[in-house]
């Protein structure tokens, strides 16, 4: 009856998980098939499908042509991968020792972190703009994988500090008594333990940083290092707008995330669901 009822909730689970996802990508479905299509066709039918009478690449074609969008592509890669590599890097070295480790402050620690997933960061934009000026990190990448690293550090370490006090201590001290240092337990048989947990941290941390527009404006609105989001504004005027073309360029920047989501969405399942099957 026990196992009847877990694979009840798992199915479930699933079935829940798979609605949500429709309904998210309805959107990008209207986004994609109305790049296909000239402008008329935009406004005069937006859920049609591009047929041959009013299949338009027009917005493509403006897209390579205006703007550096392979250099815009670029920069958000970079960005987005760095920043995810050092938040799941950072968020669960401070989960394991916050898990782990009893010390004075435990407790206030954990708090002052998970304080980022209330507090939004852009409330210090001032001071971080000034922090970047002082340090010459304006109009850089790397001011841009500081700040997403602080901004996706507090959700990081409040998931996986809860993952972590699910792994055996057995198979920890097991380690310890065959010689083993905490980075190589840690690193060899604590995160390959938590995986699903890591991939959802990433799924839920690499689409914040890759569609935001504001810390990009801020500190990094160059030429040489702009991301994709913000590339795609000089098709948005203040009088005229090519919709054609910002329709071609946020189709043509889903593709990254949604590839991103496929190599992370297995574990991410598993994650979301654990709770469901214990």
């Amino acid at each position: 009856m026990s196992a009847r009822a877990s694979t009840g909730r798992t199915i479930a689970a699933h079935a829940v998980l798979l609605t949500y996802t429709l309904i998210a990508l309805f959107p990008v479905f209207v986004i994609v098939i109305n790049s296909f299509k000239s402008r008329k066709a935009i406004f005069a039918d937006p859920l049609a499908l591009p047929w041959p009478q009013n299949f338009d690449l027009i917005g493509y074609e403006t897209v390579v042509k205006q703007g550096d969008f392979f250099l815009y592509f670029q920069n958000s890669l970079i960005v987005t991968c760095a920043s995810l590599f050092f938040v799941l890097l950072f968020g669960a070295m401070a989960a394991f020792a916050l898990s782990e480790y009893r010390f004075r402050g435990n407790t206030l620690m954990g708090l002052y972190l998970a304080l980022g997933i209330m507090i939004p960061i852009r409330l210090g934009t001032v001071a971080i703009l000034e922090i970047m000026v002082a340090s010459g990190l304006v109009n850089t990448l790397t001011a841009l994988i500081l700040v997403y690293t602080a901004q996706g550090l507090p959700l990081a370490v409040f998931i996986l500090s809860e993952f972590m006090k699910s792994v055996s201590d057995d198979l920890k001290n097991a380690g310890r008594i065959d010689g083993l240092s905490e980075y190589r337990i840690f690193f060899s048989l604590v995160l390959p333990l938590v995986r699903p947990a890591m991939a959802t941290v990433a799924v839920f941390t690499m689409i914040p940083i890759w569609n935001d527009l504001w810390f990009p404006l801020i500190l990094a609105p160059s030429e040489e290092v702009k991301t994709v989001t913000l590339g795609a504004q000089v098709f948005i005027g203040q009088f005229v707008t090519n919709w054609n073309a910002v329709l071609a360029a946020l189709s043509l920047a889903i593709i990254p995330v949604l590839v991103l989501y496929l190599i992370f969405s297995r574990q991410l399942i598993r994650g979301i669901t654990a709770g469901a099957v214990k």
